[in-house]
């Protein structure tokens, strides 16, 4: 018996769903009423104070606004809601970050997003986008667009991987792109950071365990039989 319940108490310790440790992921907490400036107006979030914007639905492709891209572009990403919008000039654009605790030291992560691209209105020639993307000292980008003069490049995720190495550490995204002056257009939303799912030898430990229980209720039986 004790052996059962120690293979049913493993299968009982299988995580749930991990919870997000970012806040404001979604960029909906904002004191824009329409699209401007990044920098001060995102709960939860600090920097952006180059040519990083704060985009309310429908607000990217407009031509009446500052940073206009062309269309057209979607109205929302699949998060919904708002998005930042910045310039991958890098003489433009600054990081924007945020300070994320609860973390594990050697545990692993997972800084999940939604990514798209375009280019400024009025501006010709090829160009490219993504995003390098930073927990602590560790450093990942994301997938590179690579768009005709006047593309769009629609919504996608990315899941990028980052050991911890303290307990609260800095979670960074800073707009990169090509060419300088054809002014390459990055596009964020829906920010995760969640625990990574157990390692493939915690499973099988876990599915052992059941295994084990079966095992145990089936001689129990024929015993009982006998």
């Amino acid at each position: 018996m004790k052996i059962i319940l120690a293979a049913v108490a493993i299968g009982l310790a299988a995580p749930a769903a991990a919870a997000n440790l970012v806040a404001n992921g979604g960029f909906e907490t904002t004191t824009a009423t329409d699209k401007g400036r990044f920098l001060g107006q995102v709960a939860g979030w600090s920097g952006g104070d180059g040519l990083d914007f704060i985009d309310l639905p429908g607000t990217a492709d407009d031509p009446h606004k500052y940073l206009s891209v062309y269309g057209v572009f979607p109205r929302v990403s699949p998060d919904g809601g708002n998005f930042v919008e910045a310039d991958g000039d890098r003489k433009y654009g600054t990081p924007i970050t945020q300070t994320v605790t609860g973390l594990t030291p050697g545990k692993t992560y997972r800084v999940g997003f939604y990514q798209a691209a375009g280019q400024q209105r009025g501006f010709t020639g090829p160009t490219t986008e993504h995003w390098d993307v930073s927990l602590g000292d560790e450093t990942h980008h994301s997938a590179t667009f690579h768009l005709a003069q006047g593309g769009v490049g629609g919504w996608q995720h990315q899941s990028l991987g980052f050991t911890a190495t303290g307990a609260s550490e800095v979670l960074q995204f800073f707009a990169a792109g090509t060419p300088n002056g054809k002014p390459p257009i990055a596009f964020l939303d829906g920010v995760t950071l969640t625990a990574s799912a157990p390692e493939p030898a915690a499973w099988a430990l876990m599915f052992g365990g059941f295994a084990l229980v079966g095992t145990s209720m089936r001689q129990r039986t024929r015993a009982v039989a006998a």
